[in-house]
């Protein structure tokens, strides 16, 4: 199934580690520009959202790693799919390397929402993400 979400991004040489290939954290870094750019997509400015009180903040986070990216590599960044179960959103997520079409990584990325500092679901996410929620990976 075609992901909801795709983001084109390209390794940078610091990004790797001494193997020549990128460290371990920088696919967190990768997954939270896709959601980001998800958001906006979506019609919402995670900026503008903090200003008015409203925070996504990330609670756990699952990688599975498959094949390592190397310096240069140009990839997708996808969403795959979202899900929503009682105050969390979950966001299933794939690294795809471009030359092969490989699956690099595999995320599945659970957010909370707070509201003024308290956990809350808000309106404003269950709107932005309805056209979203329920599509199959």
């Amino acid at each position: 199934m075609d992901p909801i979400f795709a983001y084109k991004m390209k390794v940078r040489d610091y990004e790797c580690d001494t193997q020549g290939h990128v460290n371990n954290a920088n696919y967190q870094h990768y997954f939270e520009v896709t959601r980001h750019e998800f958001l906006e997509k979506a019609g919402l400015n995670f900026h503008q959202l903090h200003l008015q009180g409203i925070d996504a903040v990330v609670s756990q986070v699952e990688i599975r790693y498959k094949v390592p990216l190397v310096g240069m590599d140009e990839f997708n960044c996808t969403v795959q799919r979202i899900e929503r179960t009682g105050v969390k959103y979950i966001f299933h997520q794939k690294i795809i390397r471009l030359s092969d079409n490989t699956v690099c990584a595999k995320a599945k990325i659970e957010v909370v929402n707070l509201v003024n500092g308290k956990l809350s679901q808000p309106e404003v996410f269950d709107e932005a993400f309805a056209p979203y929620l329920g599509f199959g990976m």
